[in-house]
């Protein structure tokens, strides 16, 4: 026995001595792997700091805005302006969508393309100050950080299209314009669309309150509604000869809750009501439920978007209600990929991080104090300016993104840039201030440099795209796509 003892202990020091060493040499080959910029690389990083004041502005424009998804006509008009104003060649209102657009500069292969979003969230409106009050009472606000995501893709386009031109480097940057990723649509029918059929690598970005890449995975998920459709009556008069559709609403959701014990621990079924009858003396005639069902895998989401609608079929039954079952949308989960995340991460390091002020911490503190007086939250820092390493970067996010569905076709590479104060939470006032202050501006300006100076690698170094390639073969062997969204059907432009 204590021998066995003798040995698990070692087992146990020998595994532990593995850890460690494996996170020194990641630490260390992410210190070795900065290197320096080439000169096309540093003329694209130049440019961005040289139009660092027009890209703020551009920012703040949009955050003022505040359009909600598929409806952002000033701020993609706005990006698109600014684009032809430059030399790009813009398609706008592609893909049944009047917001988004597809803007190219350059000419041949490789065709590299970089995401810009620019929606807001609803009933997020906030000032740029430290306590909650909205600018626009009841309106939205870049509570996601969008004005500044759509801002730094714009910076990066236009600053790897100054270098094409000075270095005369061959190959094509393209910059997409994608509408409503809150609610996952204009990525993925753009895709149905085939407008990333020819693109080579996509590369995207994301504020965040941490700067890192993205070498982990995110959740599948499909937006549906059901709608049940009943006989309206007096409901104190004649109940008899009402049939509720809200009952049948009520039923489908307790089926959902009580089917929940019986899922993965990954999985996510969420909901709201929106439309649950006009008043209580009159039988709700109609009503609807909108989902999101959500899984690590696109495999498991299917299983547990099939047992939903049977649970939503079981309630029709009961209330001898009519069902209509209406897809909006279906995201898949994201697939990483360690060539473009390591190359990324070079340039992270290379570019090095902005520094933020004594004055920008202070209201990063008293951001994150109502977090710590309300709900006795602990934040050990006010502003995270590391670069997280490559290791740290493997973590997989619990959300979703229709970025997705373009990294099962393509090649896709991220970033996250610190925009927020240390662990702001997400879709939150706080984000909306942050974004629109200094703090999200110098992360705004790092991301843009960081896309422009990988982009510029790409467009150098065909043995690069060779390798994403390859490694995006590697992992999609053994995935075959499917959308859950019926063929043919065009993006509801009309959400709710």
């Amino acid at each position: 026995m204590r021998v066995n003892g003798k040995r698990k202990i070692w087992w146990v020091v020998y595994v532990l001595v593995l850890i460690q060493f494996i996170r020194v040499h990641d630490a260390q080959a992410d210190e070795n792997s900065a290197g320096k910029l080439s000169e096309s690389q540093q003329t694209a990083v130049d440019d961005v700091i040289q139009r660092a004041e027009d890209l703020k502005a551009v920012n703040q424009s949009i955050w003022n805005y505040a359009e909600v998804g598929l409806q952002e006509t000033k701020s993609s008009q706005l990006l698109i302006e600014k684009l032809k104003q430059d030399g790009f060649t813009v398609k706008s209102g592609v893909s049944d969508m009047p917001t988004a657009f597809v803007a190219s500069y350059g000419s041949g292969k490789p065709v590299i393309g970089i995401l810009a979003e620019y929606d807001a969230l609803p009933g997020l409106s906030q000032k740029t100050i430290a306590y909650r009050e909205s600018l626009k009472e009841g309106g939205a606000g870049h509570a996601c950080g969008h004005s500044g995501l759509g801002t730094a893709a714009l910076g990066a386009a236009l600053a790897v299209k100054q270098a094409i031109e000075k270095h005369h480097l061959k190959g094509t940057i393209r910059l997409y314009g994608t509408p409503a990723e809150e609610t996952g649509l204009g990525k993925v029918y753009m895709l149905l669309d085939g407008q990333f059929k020819d693109l080579d690598i996509c590369l995207h970005w994301h504020p965040s309150s941490k700067t890192n890449v993205h070498l982990g995975s995110s959740k599948a998920l499909v937006s549906v509604k059901f709608t049940f459709s009943g006989l309206p009556a007096h409901a104190s008069v004649s109940p008899e000869r009402g049939v509720s559709a809200l009952d049948a609403v009520e039923l489908m959701n307790t089926g959902v809750n009580f089917m929940r014990e019986h899922v993965k621990e990954d999985a996510r079924m969420h909901y709201v009501i929106i439309d649950g009858g006009g008043q209580p003396n009159v039988v709700p005639a109609k009503a609807t439920v909108w989902y999101y069902v959500r899984a690590n895998t696109h495999e498991d989401l299917e299983r547990n978007y099939r047992w939903v609608v049977d649970i939503a079929k079981g309630a029709a039954l009961m209330t001898r209600t009519k069902l209509k079952i209406q897809v909006d949308t279906d995201n898949h989960e994201l697939i990483p990929n360690t060539p473009l995340s390591e190359l990324i991460h070079k340039k992270l390091t290379a570019i090095g991080p902005p520094e933020f002020s004594d004055e920008e911490k202070v209201f990063a503190r008293r951001i994150q104090q109502p977090l710590v007086e309300e709900f006795g939250q602990n934040f050990p820092m006010a502003i995270d300016n590391r670069i997280h390493t490559l290791l740290e970067s493997r973590t997989s996010t619990k959300g979703s993104t229709d970025v997705g569905d373009i990294s099962w076709h393509i090649p896709t590479g991220g970033l996250r840039t610190t925009c927020f104060a240390a662990g702001n939470p997400g879709h939150s006032w706080q984000n909306v201030a942050c974004i629109g202050s200094s703090i999200g501006e110098k992360g705004i300006l790092y991301a843009a440099q960081a896309l422009a100076a990988s982009t510029v690698e790409l467009l150098e170094n065909p043995a690069l795209v060779k390798d994403a390639k390859a490694d995006f073969d590697q992992r999609m062997k053994d995935r075959k796509y499917l959308s859950l969204i019926p063929k043919g059907q065009k993006p509801p432009v009309k959400i709710r």
